[in-house]
């Protein structure tokens, strides 16, 4: 079986463009997150809150990020996305947020064979109202579990190509290491 985290290629115009495997659909109310050792998906959890995700969430295919999980990103497109399903995604900027102490990043995108996102190259160029909805989600989803999240501003896409690099060094320097996820 293929390893989503493992298996799958980040692809060849990284970091600018990547592939982006999805764990959560737009609209969702159910975390779901990978299971590191088998690939699979599994239920994390049911928000708390009457509250949903604004945009589909999943990860760039071989990242190790700071928080010690495959590097986050945050696909936005038309539809909402089936897990697992690999999209073709740009880089338009990046959100860091604080969650339990340790720095969050969230890697903002656009499905490229989107026609509604052409010409969406820089968070800037979507409405604010949008931009809005993201940051409220993450401020507000954790709330009712009693958990506090900080949510930076959102930064340019520029700034998001040092975190993807790091994350792909990060993840190429365990492999070679040998290290197992779990």
């Amino acid at each position: 079986m293929t390893h989503p985290w493992h298996d799958v290629t980040p692809g060849e115009n990284i970091p600018r463009e990547f592939t982006a495997v999805v764990e959560i659909p737009m609209g969702s109310s159910v975390k779901y997150e990978l299971d590191k050792k088998t690939g699979l998906l599994r239920l994390d959890r049911m928000l708390y809150s009457a509250v949903y995700y604004p945009a589909n969430y999943g990860f760039i295919p071989q990242t190790y990020a700071e928080d010690d999980d495959p590097l986050d990103v945050l696909v936005l497109c038309q539809e909402a996305v089936a897990p697992l399903t690999l999209v073709q995604a740009r880089t338009i900027g990046l959100m860091t947020m604080i969650d339990n102490g340790k720095r969050d990043h969230k890697i903002l995108a656009v499905a490229i064979h989107d026609p509604e996102y052409a010409h969406v190259h820089e968070f800037t160029d979507m409405p604010p109202h949008r931009l809005m909805m993201l940051r409220r989600f993450f401020q507000d989803y954790k709330q009712l579990e009693g958990k506090a999240v900080e949510v930076d501003d959102f930064l340019p896409s520029e700034k998001s190509i040092p975190i993807i690099e790091s994350a792909l060094e990060e993840y190429s320097t365990r492999r070679r290491r040998g290290f197992i996820a779990s």
